[in-house]
């Protein structure tokens, strides 16, 4: 079966000011499909995502004959074996987007809830409650399932949602967006709630980002090159998302074999996921005893540990001297910095130095250190004696996410419906007017 395009899906066959004119007018389309999806019930978005999730099924086939198109066309371009599995789809693979779908749509709708309110001495009822965003535009690397986890989150919210995945996901993306779109439309919805632009020239970005007053908000999802260019450039407001150099502290204190099974998990779990640890920081106290054994089983792990010179002096041969570089970098592999430090001041100096606000984790038996570490790390989640690997939308209980702040504004850490939702107020009043004569009110705003 080939795949059905629809008017969801622009073509990217056009140079410079068309392709401007191309994402405004996708943007224009979303907006207005946003204003009429806002109105919809949770019983509509709910079957809507349903029925998202039984055509993804049906329609595997389609899907899988795109993605080995992608597939084909990265391995020729010699795209490393583990980005190849990245973007490889299997009819398994298929039914867990699937499966996806099917939980977002059992989440509680956020829209609607009332965040606050009450009512004000002179008899007026407030409420703040939750809107969606409007139009959220998401830019992502390779990865065909993002489309979807991407597309149920943002619908569920409310929004219309404008995609710009990678190129080396072109036709993978194609295929899931036309489906998705015919869904939308069969369901009597606006189909341009689900697009996908264009993903061979980077202009495209550009003009996404800077569609001010078009889309309300925009999300990269990807690299640190990716978030850093999009987060710097976007005249639209952006949610910074992803880029995760997390610590593992281990306190003079710790019990070493608890201390050993978390280190392990945070950083050989899923050393290419943005939550694994890319730091351990050792206190000096416990150095002797535990640094033997970690970088034992790092090693057994297939670790490469890059460590400071006391690191170096215990593990001899098997360690990397570790550069200035090494201490700010996203490894996302089998690679691991290691450093002693005197204290846990030190620790947490070293985290403000280095760490890029996800997350930090400690282990310790003591207390008083554990609050120290909670009270002084800043970052969008901190664990005590606990695995880094923690922090995700799914572990949190949120069900799903569109990804994980760092920023301190709007949304902090895994991102679940409500991070995609506004709020506004709702003040309900019989006839009320705020005293004081119109002379006296000159003044444009704040309104005193």
């Amino acid at each position: 079966m080939q795949v059905t395009t629809t008017e969801s899906t622009i073509t990217d066959q056009v140079p410079g000011d068309e392709l401007r004119e191309q994402v405004r007018d996708a943007a224009r389309r979303a907006k207005r499909a946003a204003a009429e999806l806002a109105q919809a019930t949770r019983g509509d978005k709910d079957a809507l995502l349903h029925a998202m999730a039984d055509a993804l099924v049906q329609r595997a086939p389609e899907i899988l004959a795109a993605n080995d198109r992608d597939v084909a066309a990265g391995r020729e371009s010699g795209m490393p074996e583990g980005l190849i599995d990245r973007l490889s789809l299997s009819a398994e693979r298929v039914a867990a987007m699937a499966d996806g779908l099917r939980t977002v749509a059992g989440l509680p709708d956020p829209v609607g809830e009332v965040v606050r309110g009450g009512v004000l001495p002179n008899g007026l009822q407030l409420q703040q409650v939750r809107v969606p965003l409007g139009v959220v535009g998401i830019v992502y690397e390779g990865r065909p399932n993002v489309t979807v986890d991407a597309a149920g989150l943002t619908l569920k919210a409310g929004n219309a949602v404008l995609l710009r995945g990678s190129s080396s996901a072109e036709h993978s993306n194609t295929a899931l967006v036309a489906i998705l779109a015919d869904v939308v439309r069969e369901r009597g919805l606006p189909a341009d709630a689900v697009q996908l632009l264009p993903c061979h020239d980077r202009a495209s970005v550009q003009h996404l980002i800077t569609a001010r007053g078009l889309v309300d908000v925009v999300i990269p999802r990807g690299g640190a090159g990716l978030i850093s260019a999009v987060v710097e450039n976007a005249t639209v407001p952006a949610i910074e998302t992803g880029v995760g150099n997390c610590h593992v502290y281990v306190d003079g204190s710790a019990d070493i074999d608890t201390a050993l099974r978390i280190l392990l998990n945070s950083k050989a779990r899923r050393p290419s996921v943005c939550n694994s640890a890319e730091t351990v920081l050792v206190h000096k106290e416990i150095a002797e005893e535990f640094l033997p054994r970690a970088l034992a089983e790092l090693h057994g792990a297939g670790v490469t540990v890059h460590g400071d010179e006391r690191v170096v002096e215990v593990g001899g041969s098997n360690v990397v001297p570790a550069t200035d570089e090494d201490w700010d970098t996203e490894f996302l592999s089998l690679d691991i910095a290691a450093a002693v430090v005197d204290s846990l001041p030190d620790a947490v100096e070293h985290i403000r130095s280095h760490g890029s606000g996800h997350t930090e984790a400690i282990v310790t038996s003591d207390v008083r250190a554990a609050r120290q570490f909670t009270v002084q790390v800043d970052a969008a989640a901190v664990m005590v004696n606990a695995s880094t690997a923690f922090t995700d939308g799914g572990e949190f209980g949120m069900g799903a996410e569109i990804g994980i702040s760092t920023q301190k504004l709007h949304a902090r850490g895994p991102m679940g419906l409500p991070e995609l939702t506004s709020t506004k107020w709702l003040a309900f009043g019989d006839g009320h007017v705020r005293p004081g004569s119109a002379a006296a009110n000159t003044s444009s705003c704040p309104g005193s």
